[in-house]
């Protein structure tokens, strides 16, 4: 150990030691939650696969139950590996599990006004009321348009360059949430909008693992010391995070403004909030800010899962062909080959709705979701909840609970139909969050996910790709941890169905299905 990095280690043991040493007592008729053993200082930290710790937190409820307590640096934690347990605490006593723990490097990401990672107060309702106003069930239909043009501009972008297809999912995603917040619209191969707020996320999701978040959250005090440190990587990267951050706050917003005041934008969340304020007020400068940090937190927020539940679709097409060739004849039944599906033939293809459920349960993509925290001090199943707790939902847990999902390893969209072929009432929406914290896009996104499927399994065959030597080459999957968990980029052979297929052919099978 260097004597710089010596320094450190006495400087967080001391820190922890402080914390250790001042925690709160437990009432006399209190008794947490059982859980792994602990280590002084460290608590479970070295237990715990930093790679996948909803694995480990999956282990643990195995061992000791649904509800298991630990420990990281001092700090409480409640991992919750059920359901049903995550339902009773977190939507029916939404009033005390709707916060979220202070996380220290939010504010130096320049993240700190984004609605997901907000505590709960006055500020963060504001948001969410104009978050759900915005993307409610019923308002999701207005817009249909963009969405369906966006799907075929994803097409285009994967008939004319298949190899670069995660990068066409970043751009789709991203464009039909400018055009949605903003009346932003996107160029359909590198607009630099979009390329800002990818790269903006991209060095999010990177450098803030759970485990980092962790140790800086436990002792904030480390992070006035100089990026030139071992370990202080955080400091060094936070400039250009914070810089993108605040771009991608501005611009967008900026470009909203202008467009309202020359008359050339169409109904879109900001705009139409905008026009709602009252200039008279003295609380519209405070909602005009509100109005800004929630347009920009609904970025992120639908490009992250959107990109993500495509990969695990186009990699379980190639993983499993004979599902991949179910959806092609369902599609052809329905629809035929001389136009594009639409959302009018949804419900006649609900096969296509359970693979894109199974696709979002078979590997979640905030698989510990985004942690709450206790308000105050509580009491569950006699259990004791201290204040100020966090609380961890293990989604990976639930999406993979055998009694309910039978070889939930498995890759199965069967297990989402009825015998007579309809779809259950499942609706997997663990997937996104719980109570007062649910994702409030999430019926923009999962009819995106839905419109960006279907399309492309009508227009195209997913396989795995070739060797110089004509053979297949095999597909190990792997993984991107942290925060959200998505697939590594892998090879594949993305081609039209139809061997005439080409750019024009595919134009006009656009222009007669619109």
């Amino acid at each position: 150990m260097s004597g710089l990095e010596a320094v450190l280690a006495a400087f967080a043991i001391s820190l922890a030691l402080r914390r250790y040493f001042a925690n709160p007592k437990l009432p006399h008729s209190g008794q947490l939650p059982p859980g792994p053993p602990l280590l002084p200082i460290l608590g479970s930290a070295l237990a715990v696969d930093v790679t996948a710790p909803w694995l480990t937190y999956k282990a643990w409820g195995s061992q000791y139950g649904d509800v298991v307590y630990t420990q990281l640096f001092g700090q409480d934690n409640i991992v919750i590996n059920s359901e049903r347990v995550a339902r009773d605490l977190l939507e029916h006593r939404s009033q005390n599990y709707s916060d979220r723990p202070e996380i220290a490097t939010n504010k130096l990401f320049g993240i700190d006004y984004t609605t997901a990672f907000m505590r709960y107060g006055s500020r963060w309702r504001l948001h969410r009321k104009i978050l759900h106003q915005s993307f409610r069930q019923d308002a999701v239909p207005n817009f249909r348009p963009s969405q369906v043009t966006k799907t075929h501009d994803l097409l285009m972008n994967l008939l004319e360059d298949p190899s670069d297809y995660t990068e066409h999912f970043e751009v789709h995603s991203g464009s039909i949430i400018m055009s949605a917040v903003y009346s932003y619209d996107a160029a359909r191969r590198h607009d630099h909008m979009i390329e800002r707020a990818t790269l903006a996320l991209d060095i999010i999701l990177k450098e803030m693992r759970p485990e980092v978040a962790a140790v800086f959250s436990a002792f904030p005090s480390l992070l006035r010391l100089p990026s030139w440190l071992p370990g202080m990587r955080l400091k060094r990267v936070s400039p250009l995070a914070k810089e993108l951050a605040l771009e991608n706050l501005e611009k967008p917003f900026a470009f909203t403004e202008h467009s309202l005041a020359t008359g050339s934008i169409s109904p879109c969340m900001v705009a139409d909030h905008l026009l709602e304020l009252d200039d008279s007020s003295s609380h519209s400068a405070w909602q005009k800010k509100a109005i800004k940090e929630s347009a920009a937190t609904a970025f992120g927020g639908e490009q992250i899962p959107f990109t993500a539940v495509l990969l695990n679709f186009i990699l379980v097409m190639i993983l499993h062909p004979d599902v991949q060739q179910k959806a092609h004849k369902l599609i052809d039944s329905v629809v035929g080959q001389n136009r594009l599906p639409t959302f009018h033939d949804r419900p006649s293809m609900p096969y296509i709705d359970a693979i894109l459920r199974e696709c979002m349960r078979w590997r979640p993509i905030f698989p510990l979701a985004i942690m709450h925290a206790a308000v105050e001090s509580d009491v569950y199943e006699g259990f004791y909840i201290p204040k100020g707790a966090i609380v961890t939902p293990n989604v990976w847990a639930m999406c993979h609970n055998e009694d309910k999902y039978a070889n939930a390893s498995e890759f199965n969209p069967d297990r989402f139909l009825n015998p007579d072929g309809t779809l259950t009432d499942d609706t997997v929406s663990c997937v996104w969050g719980f109570g007062r914290r649910i994702c409030p896009g999430r019926h923009l996104a999962e009819a995106s996910i839905w419109s960006a499927m279907v399309c492309m399994l009508a227009v195209f065959n997913f396989s795995r790709a070739k060797d110089e030597t004509g053979r297949e080459i095999e597909i190990k999957p792997r993984w991107h941890g942290g925060i959200t968990v998505r697939p590594m980029t892998f090879p594949c052979s993305i081609t039209p169905r139809n061997a005439d297929m080409d750019i024009t052919a595919l134009q006009h099978l656009i222009r007669v299905s619109v």
